[in-house]
């Protein structure tokens, strides 16, 4: 069986991982990294009268026929990447969008299961949405506010007791010096309180501040629930995200079990957005609640291999395969 990895040259140790159990399961992988097209890979759609039809990728591996593909990874986009840094920006401009067009055409035509589907993804990243979900099958959820008006944002901070915190709904970072400093969530201060004018410049995401007992880190491969946990308290850095602290804290990363009933909610949140990849993030409270923060239809997933050693590479593996359970078409709530 051949299995299409949609990536880019730069991704982590998760696509090799996968790469390795497809291979030790008697599958094989072709990889599309996108960042080199159009530059390097070369992709060709052809469809002619009475069924003729040629689809082809070619890289430094060799020539393939994508009408043999199977199932589909979607992993990461980062089209044309390498065009020459001194292109005309219009140019530019064009040329990565008829490379989009033209990639995400021919992997349309592709006769494949995916994981997952594209327009699923993007749907299922809206977390606004995720919330309403969420909170409609019974998830505990922290209150929320998005919000560009400087008056809903201090009376929601109010109403929190002044304990909030900050956090992006889209990735972002910023770069100083080649190096990248990611937009981490954040506290609210009473400073930060006093001057909302920024507010009209950018809307901002205000989240109720909630006790953690441990961070809870879920990874979702078809009908497979995957979890582990983590006392990120241990670590002032850390307090708010431990991502902020992640490096030094990946090996404490230890298997949690879930309620049962936890688990239904949030594969009933996967049967939703017709997702069969997802990495969740949850907080457990010092009362004992689980509560629910979002989900990344494309989270990373390599450190939780590492330690404490959850098998997730072999789980897609076997879900890419057509050996395990697969989510096909939505089931509204």
């Amino acid at each position: 069986m051949s299995i299409l990895i949609i990536t880019h040259s730069d991704d982590n140790e998760c696509v090799a991982r996968v790469a390795a159990a497809i291979a030790r399961k008697g599958g094989h992988t072709i990889h599309f990294d996108t960042d080199r097209y159009p530059t390097d890979v070369r992709l060709s759609a052809y469809y002619g009268g009475s069924g003729d039809e040629r689809l082809t990728l070619t890289n430094d591996e060799g020539e393939f026929d994508l009408r043999e593909v199977t199932a589909v990874w979607h992993r990461r986009l980062n089209f044309g990447a390498q065009l020459p840094a001194g292109l005309d920006k219009q140019l530019r401009h064009v040329s990565v969008g008829e490379a989009s067009a033209a990639a995400h055409g021919m992997l349309a035509s592709l006769k494949a299961f995916r994981m997952d589907h594209l327009h699923h993804i993007r749907h299922a990243e809206n977390k606004q949405l995720q919330l309403q979900v969420a909170r409609e099958l019974g998830l505990e959820t922290p209150r929320t506010l998005t919000t560009n008006d400087r008056a809903a944002a201090g009376a929601f901070a109010k109403s929190c007791e002044g304990a909030i915190v900050t956090k992006m709904l889209s990735s972002f970072a910023i770069y100083e010096e080649g190096k990248e400093l990611v937009v981490f969530t954040n506290p609210v201060k009473p400073e930060d309180l006093a001057d909302l004018t920024g507010l009209s410049l950018c809307p901002a995401t205000f989240q109720e501040l909630l006790p953690k007992s441990l961070e809870i880190r879920v990874t979702i491969v078809g009908d497979r629930v995957m979890s582990a946990s983590v006392d990120s308290q241990v670590s002032a850095r850390a307090a708010h995200d431990w991502r902020r602290d992640g490096l030094r804290m990946v090996h404490n990363w230890e298997p949690y079990q879930l309620p049962l009933e936890f688990e239904e909610k949030i594969l009933r949140l996967m049967d939703y957005f017709s997702l069969n990849y997802g990495a969740i993030d949850v907080i457990l409270t010092p009362e004992g609640k689980h509560v629910f923060l979002e989900l990344n239809p494309s989270g990373e997933f390599f450190w939780l291999e590492r330690t404490p050693g959850l098998p997730v590479s072999d789980a897609i593996a076997d879900l890419l395969l057509g050996r395990s359970s697969r989510r096909q078409a939505s089931r509204r709530l």
